[in-house]
């Protein structure tokens, strides 16, 4: 299977933080913004895997500013690594006042998604090249970041009994 660049997977996506999402400080929800994330996500993974993919993890998402209503969401998402079936996305997500064209990082995540077949079963992806030494460095981060959810995801079945 023939590799594609990271760039092949690059998705932006933008919208307005609208008084019907917003908290009751004015600010928009925690939960939209998880949700325009794993939008964002999604639009990379099926960039690059051109079939449909599902979120099957998201590593931790840590808010470092608020975002405000009536300020742009600025989403840019891409394609990290490749493992066989799976994929590590990282999104970056920033505020824009429009007013004043100030942007902020608002938070960023990494997301597993999992590429599937017609019949729903996850299917192998095609590699992903990384080109510049940014992607290089998420690249290899990425495999970090791997071991690290399989670990968390053994211990978490240990705790659980099997029904």
């Amino acid at each position: 299977m023939e590799g594609k660049p990271v760039r092949a997977s690059v998705s932006e996506y933008s919208e307005i933080a609208l008084p019907n999402d917003a908290n009751p400080l004015g600010h928009l929800l925690g939960g939209r913004v998880m949700h325009l994330v794993d939008l964002a996500a999604a639009m990379a993974g099926i960039r690059h895997a051109r079939r449909p993919t599902v979120t099957a993890a998201v590593d931790s998402l840590q808010f470092i500013h608020p975002v405000r209503i009536g300020q742009l969401v600025l989403l840019r998402s891409s394609v990290n690594r490749v493992f066989r079936t799976s994929m590590e996305i990282g999104v970056r997500v920033e505020t824009e006042t429009l007013m004043t064209g100030e942007k902020l990082h608002t938070c960023s995540a990494y997301l597993t998604f999992v590429a599937l077949d017609p019949s729903g079963r996850p299917t192998p992806i095609p590699p992903v090249i990384p080109e510049t030494e940014d992607e290089k460095r998420r690249y290899r981060e990425a495999a970090e970041r791997r071991e690290y959810r399989l670990s968390l995801r053994a211990k978490i079945r240990q705790l659980i009994p099997e029904s």
